[in-house]
């Protein structure tokens, strides 16, 4: 990746953004979702201090978040990450720098538990996943209908180096 930056989300990345996540939709193995949110429901759901972006040569070309796994406070330092990169840069270590910078700022910001649930055909993410310190805790079999077919998700989860944890 030459002329890159990693740097924090701003709501004016979000059309491309969105794009990304649209790509990501549309391959079917990247999540349930069936289209993505307008900025306002996004920005609900993903945590304010843990989303970033790649970008290169002033293009926005993918994305990394954090969203809060539950609204009990006893899992308040849990949390799933989303990683996305433009189909364009697949392969060249965008998501490496992302997802590494989430488990930076998720570090800093007290989250003990980083967990992902990856369709197992989605092997790219498995790997970079495994990669970056996660590792595999299960297979939720059936977890969810796509176009009518059952799919499973392969659950991976980082524990934190935060002391005490």
């Amino acid at each position: 990746m030459n002329n890159n930056i990693i740097r924090e989300l701003k709501e004016s990345d979000y059309s491309s953004v969105k794009e990304i996540y649209e790509q990501g939709i549309a391959t079917k193995n990247a999540t349930f979702e069936t289209s993505a949110p307008d900025w306002e429901e996004w920005d609900k759901k993903y945590l304010s201090n843990c989303r970033f972006v790649a970008e290169e040569n002033g293009s926005v070309v993918g994305w990394a978040a954090l969203s809060a796994v539950s609204g009990r406070c006893v899992y308040a330092g849990v949390c799933e990450v989303s990683v996305y990169v433009h189909k364009d840069f697949n392969g060249k270590g965008i998501g490496r720098k992302l997802l590494s910078s989430l488990i930076e700022a998720s570090e800093k910001n007290n989250i003990w538990t980083l967990q992902a649930g990856i369709f197992p055909e989605n092997k790219a993410s498995i790997k970079l996943h495994l990669y970056l310190g996660f590792r595999e805790v299960g297979r939720r079999e059936r977890i969810g209908q796509m176009d009518g077919i059952w799919r499973d998700t392969v659950l991976l989860e980082k524990r934190s180096n935060i002391v005490g944890v």
